[in-house]
């Protein structure tokens, strides 16, 4: 599966090649139809959730349901590696908090002074920060408590 990300974190284009049943082609159809103009989180998000993409195809044998699910295993692979890419190419003097979409310190800071942010869950909505991997969490809890006062 390849991917084209816009600057926001959106996907613009989803494609993929396959060699492979009828139900995994139809599979990677309707995720690659369903991602494009989310965001890399909401998407991740989409692909740990197999039973949409279930529900979509209708009744499928036993057997081929791991079928739908490779579908989804390439597509968190490719956010994967726009991940990694966004790792490998960040380039300077902040500090990088989510890894995992490229998030700043002082992007996660702007967005919680500006919105008035309490959560890690209203941070991740903002600004994608912990909607990955999830190990960011911790160094985002801080942040929002240095932010607020908690000091």
């Amino acid at each position: 599966m390849s991917l084209q990300i816009d600057e926001s974190q959106r996907i613009v284009e989803a494609k993929f090649r396959a060699a492979g049943c009828s139900v995994m082609v139809v599979s990677a159809e309707l995720l690659t139809d369903h991602v494009r103009g989310m965001t890399t989180a909401e998407a991740a998000t989409l692909s740990q959730q197999g039973e949409l993409i279930q529900a979509q195809l209708g009744p499928v044998e036993t057997e081929r349901r791991a079928c739908s699910q490779l579908a989804c295993n390439a597509l968190v692979a490719a956010i994967r590696e726009y991940s990694d890419a966004i790792r490998d190419s960040w380039e300077g003097d902040q500090a990088l908090i989510c890894t995992c979409f490229g998030v700043s310190e002082k992007t996660i800071e702007r967005e919680i002074e500006a919105s008035g942010l309490r959560t890690i869950g209203e941070v991740t909505q903002a600004c994608n920060a912990g909607a990955g991997c999830r190990s960011c969490y911790p160094l985002i809890e801080e942040i929002l408590d240095q932010v607020n006062g908690k000091w």
